[in-house]
């Protein structure tokens, strides 16, 4: 008889894994909107550190910080009309509002207007700083829970173009795609 010499070779292959970081999902943690939510409500801009959007706090801060300068202003310009006002009704003659002599540059009737005004603009510009401070809240809260959205490349929304072969009239259309794994 014959004698065969058989062998098995095993050959091994190495195969480089890949991961991908976009599909990379967290956990589900349903109180993260609410925990956004509560920090932007402590202190402004904290819930977008928490949500990891940094580039929103300046935002933030400096609609806060426009609305209540300007209040400040406001404020402060009211009061100045305000007391002239009250100097010229008790029969002082020595506000900055009025010339040389006895006569006035800015009559009461328009002092009387500058208060209204400056009222109303700080009144609007302290409205302002509250609707950021709402904003910067409601962005934290909007932001964690879109952050927890599913966005998959399983669904696709496909434009459709076909020419009917019968009338030759071009046809539109949408095609929705779902890959069910």
């Amino acid at each position: 008889m014959a004698q065969t010499n058989d062998s098995l070779a095993v050959k091994t292959d190495t195969q480089l894994l890949v991961k991908d970081t976009l599909s990379a999902k967290e956990p589900y943690n349903p109180l993260a909107p609410s925990k956004a939510a509560f920090y932007s409500a402590v202190l402004p801009g904290l819930g977008q550190a928490y949500n990891k959007k940094y580039w929103k706090i300046p935002i933030a801060y400096a609609g806060i910080g426009t609305g209540i300068y300007f209040h400040i202003r406001n404020d402060n310009d009211y009061d100045r009309f305000r007391n002239a006002y009250k100097r010229r009704l008790a029969g002082f003659t020595d506000d900055e509002f009025f010339g040389d002599g006895d006569t006035p540059i800015i009559s009461n009737d328009r002092l009387i207007d500058a208060q209204r005004s400056a009222q109303r603009n700080k009144d609007v510009s302290l409205i302002v700083a509250i609707a950021f401070y709402l904003v910067n809240i409601i962005d934290a809260n909007v932001d964690a829970h879109l952050r927890q959205y599913d966005v998959s490349p399983d669904l696709s929304l496909t434009p459709n173009f076909e020419v009917n072969p019968i009338n030759t009239q071009p046809q539109y259309g949408l095609a929705l795609k779902l890959k069910l794994k």
